[in-house]
């Protein structure tokens, strides 16, 4: 008998444990929806892989070409905070040296201008959880210039299956760098076992952004790109702008560093000057609001919602596996509007094999819908961009763009992650150069050189068997997406 009640106080206090963190209140700051503002100096910026009939491959990578120019022009203010900040990569194949070229981008701008405040803040995956040392963060540290690694306790939990134990059992014990013996995933230095402990909490500081001054402004740019030598390869979108919206970057980050325990007061100081300054409204080339975590998933359903018939409305997606979202384009399909997905076939990650899973499961469902679907056609690489474009038969192009994944884990409060909504004339050089991207991956089929995308049947995959597995993982949190 006594057994028996034991039993039932452990598993009630695991599913007490397991729901309040499932549901408990977010840190506040988390889940920003930014108020609408006009859009200045925009800048839309591309990544791409080419991959040639010839076997020869090429890249038209602009994204950290641009961070490290504007970290190199900074006079008072760098914030960087970007999800993955290492040197892991697979062998054999070529990739650039991101995480040193970033790292290095920092110290020498902070060498030259002494008085310059640089932020970082970046996820703890890149130690494993304190298992390891950073050598990035350390250069960085003994320049100088602080690193916040996320403290991600408070946020809510992906994976109440696992947490509910871990926050009983593990968390309380810390880590140590010194006294690994576990190979590290991300490095040589070995790890020790609270580090995988950690790691099926499956949580993340998944955002990409970086502020920057240009003469007398702020400048923002919002990427899904991230300073990672084995994501090196990687397609990746990006925008950058001044003006008030500039501010609520920089609060969504200010948010971050006080759930970390690190507020800093510039940034207090920065918005009120960002968020007060005014900028000529007729030099504005569109609107811009900025969406962190759940605003994120509230303004990818206003979009889809918005699409009529004649509408069209491409998304360019890493993970697509949200089932409010599916439900949403299955929705906008059925009125008429001209709907098109292209996605990674979740085939490789860094040198691993994949199984598929989340994109081809729901790919199945939108072409069985008569939604098109194509694949990017990659080798090793990823198609990593995060893109929802709305083209109505008149006004603005919507565009949505960032770190986010269309997934329960990024869309749902549970990671962090930053987005730009941007709405510009259909004829402007952000939505030409958005369209153009979609447009030349779309169209660049067998056939044509070079290669950017397959078509559905290339990865299709009608297993009954793991679509239920997708839908499982995708409901509990027991996966990676």
């Amino acid at each position: 008998m006594a057994l028996k009640v034991l039993l039932a106080f452990v598993v009630l206090t695991l599913v007490g444990v397991g729901l309040f963190h499932s549901y408990k209140p977010l840190p506040a700051g988390i889940s920003h929806n930014g108020d609408t503002h006009p859009l200045n100096d925009a800048i839309l910026l591309k990544d791409s892989t080419n991959h040639h009939n010839d076997g020869s491959e090429t890249r038209d990578h602009e994204i950290f070409d641009e961070i490290l120019r504007l970290i190199g022009q900074a006079q008072s203010f760098i914030l960087v905070d970007m999800f993955l900040f290492n040197s892991s990569s697979p062998e054999g194949v070529d990739h650039r040296r991101l995480s040193e070229q970033l790292t290095q981008a920092l110290i020498n701008r902070k060498a030259e201008q002494p008085e310059l405040e640089i932020i970082v803040i970046s996820d703890p995956l890149n130690t494993l959880y304190g298992g390891s040392e950073s050598p990035w963060f350390q250069a960085l540290r003994q320049a100088g210039i602080p690193v916040t690694e996320t403290n991600l306790r408070p946020l809510r939990d992906s994976n109440p299956a696992w947490s509910a134990i871990w926050r009983i059992c593990c968390q309380w014990f810390g880590n140590n760098s010194e006294g690994g013996w576990l190979p590290n995933a991300l490095g040589t230095q070995p790890v020790t076992v609270r580090s995988y402990l950690a790691l099926p909490n499956f949580k993340a500081n998944h955002r990409k952004v970086l502020v920057t001054d240009e003469g007398d402004k702020l400048r923002a740019l919002i990427t899904s790109a991230n300073p990672h030598d084995g994501s090196s390869r990687h397609s990746n979108i990006a925008i950058s702008f001044t003006g008030p919206a500039v501010a609520d970057v920089l609060r969504s980050e200010q948010a971050v560093l006080a759930m970390s325990a690190q507020p800093n007061p510039l940034l207090d100081e920065l918005i009120s000057r960002t968020s007060s300054q005014q900028m000529a409204v007729d030099s504005a080339t569109g609107s811009v609001a900025i969406k962190t975590e759940s605003a994120i998933r509230d303004t990818a359903l206003e979009m889809i919602a918005k699409a009529q018939n004649g509408s069209r409305l491409d998304l360019a997606l890493f993970y697509l596996s949200h089932r409010g979202i599916v439900t949403a384009l299955l929705d906008a399909h059925d009125r008429g509007a001209k709907v098109r997905v292209l996605l990674d076939a979740n085939n490789e990650a860094f040198g691993h094999q994949k199984s598929g899973i989340p994109n081809r499961q729901v790919a199945l469902e939108l072409h069985k819908a008569g939604i098109p679907v194509r694949w990017c056609n990659t080798f090793g690489e990823q198609c990593h961009s995060k893109l929802l474009m709305l083209r109505p038969l008149a006004g603005s192009t919507e565009l949505l763009l960032g770190s986010a994944n269309f997934t329960r884990r990024n869309l749902d409060d549970l990671n962090l992650e930053t987005n730009a909504w941007v709405a510009v004339p259909a004829d402007s050089e952000v939505a030409t150069k958005a369209v153009g991207f979609f447009e030349t991956q779309w169209q660049s089929s067998p056939g044509s050189d070079p290669v950017l995308s397959l078509p559905y049947e290339r990865w299709a995959d009608d297993s009954r068997l793991r679509y239920w597995r997708y839908r499982l993982m995708e409901a509990t949190g027991l996966s990676t997406f």
